[in-house]
């Protein structure tokens, strides 16, 4: 019946939600919608790209997971929940956190002289990661 077909939809919908969810705090670090696809492919080969997009853009929504922006690069989805800035490698490109508490004052500081609303920032520092520091002394 359309019934029973229906809630193995939903069913489904949720097994690969979870998939979703489960890689990318497995993979603890932060990742990119292309990695987390390629983690779930090796076990579910089935699973479609577009399946996983649409996966970490709801669990985003959802705050289950965060989504990063990063300016000229891909996305990427991070496992910790809480406010906390970034600091991407510009050799690699990988994205890490940086440890420091959040400026809890940092709205404040913000003066608007084009009407717009603030909603929410991300903060992006740029640096060289010990792994690619360490490649340039070789």
């Amino acid at each position: 019946s359309s019934t029973s077909r229906g809630l193995g939809d939903v069913y489904k919908r949720q097994i690969q939600k979870e998939l979703v969810l489960n890689a990318v705090t497995k993979m603890h670090r932060h990742v990119t919608a292309d990695e987390v696809y390629d983690y779930i492919k090796k076990d579910y080969p089935s699973i479609g790209k577009g399946t996983v997009y649409r996966n970490l853009s709801i669990l985003a929504d959802e705050n289950k997971i965060r989504k990063v922006e990063i300016p000229n690069g891909a996305d990427c989805f991070d496992f910790t929940l809480k406010k906390h800035y970034h600091i991407k490698c510009i050799i690699c490109d990988k994205v890490f956190d940086v440890d420091m508490d959040e400026i809890k004052e940092m709205d404040s500081f913000i003066r608007d002289k084009h009407g717009i609303k603030f909603l929410d920032y991300d903060i992006l520092f740029k640096g060289i990661c010990k792994d690619c520091q360490n490649r340039e002394k070789e």
